[in-house]
């Protein structure tokens, strides 16, 4: 099993921090987001991981290098010439993934304690395109899912945006959907390398909305466990006071 931690962020919210730094070397408790999401992978067995770096990517290199990955086999994606965003970077990547039926990806902002195992052998039961971590946590835009648990739309409450922008006449059970708040986490199946069309610079929201019309793209809810985004300054000491 492999993974690919997403890092290439720029991590404008964590200022002044990212200022002269990744958002990945971001201290909680001593340890980096990084060493802290190889070490999380760990416990579910994997030890491959692909990382791509944009912002201070020298850092990241040097921290991974100095530590000898924390135990782990880890390749850099260089993304250095331009940040690809979520869909751009992990097609950037297939190649790592080439003989992998499926893989696990995830924001290296992100600590949690769901339990991934559990995450795969939900992913491996029905066999969707791919699996999203999911919580009922209150943001501003959220997945929408039907009553099978099925990814159906998405929607930004702050603007009223939503997509496909047709979803409230397209989708005959738009009144039963549910929102869903997204954990960056995912399970994928490699197959989606072959079905992605967009190029570039691209978000996978992009990519699951699209795909859903042909595909099953899945909910794992994960609501009972610990998630914290440690996006913004104030995060640090929050997700200091959960994760040891």
């Amino acid at each position: 099993m492999k993974a690919m931690l997403f890092a290439a962020g720029l991590g404008s919210r964590l200022a002044p921090f990212t200022n002269d730094h990744p958002k990945a070397l971001a201290m909680v408790n001593g340890k980096t987001l990084l060493e802290r999401n190889i070490l999380y992978l760990q416990q579910f067995g994997i030890k491959e991981v692909i990382v791509n770096v944009h912002h201070f990517a020298d850092q990241i290199i040097a921290a991974i290098a100095a530590n000898n990955g924390w135990g782990s086999t880890i390749t850099i994606s260089d993304e250095t010439a331009e940040v690809l965003e979520t869909g751009g970077g992990l097609k950037k990547a297939a190649w790592y993934f080439a003989n992998e039926p499926f893989f696990v990806v995830m924001n290296v902002d992100i600590l949690t304690d769901l339990d991934v195992n559990a995450m795969i052998a939900a992913h491996m039961q029905t066999k969707p395109l791919a699996t999203l971590a999911v919580t009922q946590r209150t943001t501003s835009r959220y997945f929408l899912f039907d009553s099978n648990g099925l990814l159906c739309g998405w929607r930004n409450t702050q603007t009223g945006q939503e997509k496909p922008a047709d979803l409230a006449t397209s989708c005959a059970n738009y009144s039963q959907l549910t929102q869903w708040a997204f954990s960056g986490i995912h399970v994928i199946d490699s197959a989606v390398f072959s079905k992605m069309e967009q190029t570039g610079k691209f978000s996978m929201v992009d990519v699951y909305l699209h795909l859903m019309q042909t595909n099953a793209i899945n909910k794992f809810d994960h609501s009972k466990g610990k998630l914290i985004d440690v996006g913004k300054p104030e995060s640090i000491a929050q997700a200091a006071a959960i994760f040891s």
